[in-house]
């Protein structure tokens, strides 16, 4: 049995260049899910209110993802590609600015202008890497590029430890050790959009959307898909709330690891400084996850490879919230493992067959990535009143739907 070929010769280059946004801004995330503990510390915050960190991030996904869509609708995948950049490099840039106000509001308010940018970028950076190649092999091709998404996460708590490591003892200057790491990552970021500007990227047209991937096989005969409104397309609906469901999940699964292995009671226990390595541990798992996933679904279906690891992580789940020492704590890496390929499989699956509505279907999809803003405040709270551990018990809801999205949800009809 021949496989479709990953990545035709002609889009080599531009997937190149489009997966460098995928480690971008998973260098961000990977950062920024340091910082809850962090604040929690020196501005003595409950869980549920350094989670705001998250309600900033991801309600700025929800913001934007619907005027990025319709940014690309008019200008392509290209503009919008360097619009979201200019945004993401202006919230980094701002946050060190601002740094000496010393403001957890201002901090947040300049997270959610680089929260605009990361759902630019995302809305365009998904869909564009579906495209480039036979759509037989979307999910193998965006599981590849979100790898070094996972890749950016295993670096992102490294940077963060040196805010750990060179925060002052003074109360006054705590807020000063964000500044360096969000100056070299406003300027880096911001070199390459300039980069992007000049550089030569296929805009793929709505003609050749509905050429490529706009038809189902119904028995012998190829069905149009694209005059279907979304709204009347299950596999794309139940996409939305798959993705809305994994980004809860995980957003609050990453956040609160660190609380996990720091907080009281909780054994194994260990220093807070040494926190952001564990989470660099589990994110190692993560990308592990994807470039295996990648590898994996050259052999078995997405789909059923996207169901185990959702059942999977709901087993685990309750091994977490045991307290059973170190079988906990591996079995929460283990989640951070199969949590890896959902995301980018729920995204192929979901505007698999949309044609000309790709567009508009991914920002729906960003939107969803909403999410990780609603779920880590209630996460938070139940570790507040119950523990970290029950805590853990939350998201298992969330990957039962993923589970079914896997087995029945994702067919187009």
């Amino acid at each position: 049995m021949s496989h479709p070929k990953l990545i035709t010769k002609e889009y080599k280059l531009p997937f190149i260049f489009i997966t460098s946004l995928f480690f971008l801004w998973g260098l961000a995330h990977g950062m920024l899910d340091t910082l809850d503990k962090h604040f929690q510390q020196i501005l003595h915050l409950h869980k549920w209110q350094s989670s705001l960190i998250q309600f900033a991030l991801y309600g700025a996904y929800f913001s934007m993802a619907i005027p990025a869509g319709i940014f690309m609708k008019r200008f392509g995948y290209k503009r919008g590609i360097v619009l979201g950049l200019f945004l993401f490099a202006s919230g980094a840039l701002l946050i060190a600015a601002t740094a000496g106000f010393e403001s957890f509001w201002i901090f947040l308010t300049c997270l959610f202008l680089l929260g605009c940018g990361l759902a630019t970028l995302e809305t365009a950076a998904n869909p564009y890497t579906t495209k480039l190649g036979p759509k037989e092999s979307a999910e193998r091709r965006i599981n590849l590029s979100q790898s070094f998404n996972g890749l950016a996460w295993v670096l992102g708590p490294l940077i963060a430890l040196y805010i750990y490591n060179s925060t002052s003892e003074v109360e006054g200057e705590k807020f000063y050790s964000t500044i360096l790491p969000m100056l070299v990552i406003g300027l880096l970021v911001l070199a390459v959009a300039f980069v992007f500007m000049r550089l030569k990227l296929p805009e793929i047209s709505e003609e050749d959307e509905v050429h490529a991937h706009g038809f189902i096989e119904t028995g012998t005969e190829e069905k149009p898909t694209f005059h279907i409104p979304l709204r009347k397309q299950s596999h794309f609906i139940f996409g939305v709330i798959a993705q809305f469901s994994y980004v809860a999940a995980q957003t609050g699964i990453f956040s609160y690891l660190i609380n996990f292995v720091t907080d009281e009671g909780q054994y194994p226990r260990f220093d807070v400084k040494l926190a952001p390595y564990f989470l660099s541990i589990g994110f190692a798992l993560f990308m592990i996850g994807r470039m295996s996933g990648s590898y994996l679904m050259s052999i078995f279906k997405p789909t059923k490879l996207l169901a185990i690891c959702a059942v999977l992580a709901a087993l685990l789940l309750p091994i977490v919230s045991m307290k059973l020492g170190w079988i906990s704590l591996i079995s929460l890496y283990a989640v951070f493992f199969v949590m890896s390929i959902m995301f980018p499989t729920i995204f192929a699956l979901a505007i698999k067959d949309l044609g000309p509505q790709t567009k508009k279907a991914s920002s729906l999809l960003v939107m969803a990535i909403v999410g990780g803003a609603v779920f880590p405040p209630l996460m938070g709270l139940i570790a507040d009143n119950f523990g970290m551990s029950i805590g853990f018990l939350a998201p298992i809801p969330f990957f039962a739907f993923i589970a079914f999205y896997a087995l029945r949800g994702h067919i187009v009809r």
